[in-house]
């Protein structure tokens, strides 16, 4: 029987008020471990979503007195993505992994007649994936993405915040000068510089956390794995006979979804 949305999703919404600083909203994703919060008006209907990639978005990362004057002003609703993207509770696990590719999200409202009841996002996708991957299916290298960003551990924040949002990525690996990956520098490890601002000689050595790696013939089952129960969403591909060498790849849940949503996956038939 084909699971639905309801099956996966996370119930209840976290929201926040329009007017919630910058500050307030970083302090709320850290303490609920999210990585979005909706947005409501005085009558509690959602506005909005705003996500720690809008945070870092702006030119708030900035050491400059006035930048920082300016961002600590900034509210909710100056930052936040409307309109919401929103999915039924009832659609087929299917179907929502290929509106999950073809809007390019990292979560969705779900609505129950018309009301939200829940959240839906990569990493809620991902866990009801691990028991549906064959054990003898296709591996990690298969589908893992070969583009990566990277820098070295002398990269200050300001450059690697910049380079995360020109390019689109939610995250950077950190290598020394031999390639060997040092860790990880994401959305979440930049939350707490929103209400101090940034010293322009802080190096992303300063804030990145340690790096989860996985062997390119790994199998997917092992990928989600290790991706569900580390709360993860990305895993940096190495291999296993040359462990300390530059990266092969990351895989992540975007692209377990993309495994999910094609036409031959077992999710489709």
């Amino acid at each position: 029987m084909t699971k639905l949305v309801k099956d996966l999703m996370h119930p209840g919404v976290i929201m926040c008020k329009p007017d919630a600083t910058l500050g307030q909203v970083a302090i709320l994703l850290d303490q609920h471990k999210v990585h979005a919060l909706f947005v409501t008006d005085r009558d509690g209907r959602i506005m909005g979503v705003i996500s720690d990639f809008d945070l870092m978005a702006g030119e708030w990362l900035s050491s400059d007195p006035e930048s920082l004057n300016t961002m600590r002003k900034l509210t909710a609703s100056d930052l936040m993505t409307k309109p919401v993207n929103t999915i039924d509770a009832n659609i087929p696990l299917p179907e929502a992994a290929d509106l999950f590719m073809q809007k390019r999200v990292g979560r969705f409202l779900v609505l129950s007649n018309g009301k939200p009841v829940g959240t839906i996002s990569l990493s809620d996708f991902v866990a009801g994936l691990s028991e549906k991957i064959r054990s003898k299916r296709d591996m990690v290298g298969d589908v893992m993405s070969d583009a990566i960003l990277v820098c070295r551990g002398k990269t200050s924040v300001l450059s690697a915040a910049r380079a995360m949002t020109s390019s689109g990525w939610r995250s950077v690996l950190v290598v020394d000068l031999h390639g060997k990956v040092l860790g990880v520098v994401s959305g979440h490890d930049l939350l707490h510089l929103v209400k101090t601002g940034v010293d322009e000689k802080l190096t992303v050595r300063d804030v990145m956390h340690s790096a989860l790696t996985i062997d390119i013939s790994a199998s997917l089952r092992e990928a989600a794995d290790m991706l569900i129960q580390n709360h993860y969403h990305r895993l940096v591909v190495i291999d296993k006979e040359n462990p300390d060498s530059f990266p092969l790849g990351v895989i992540s849940t975007f692209d377990i979804v993309a495994e999910m949503a094609r036409p031959d996956s077992v999710w489709q038939k």
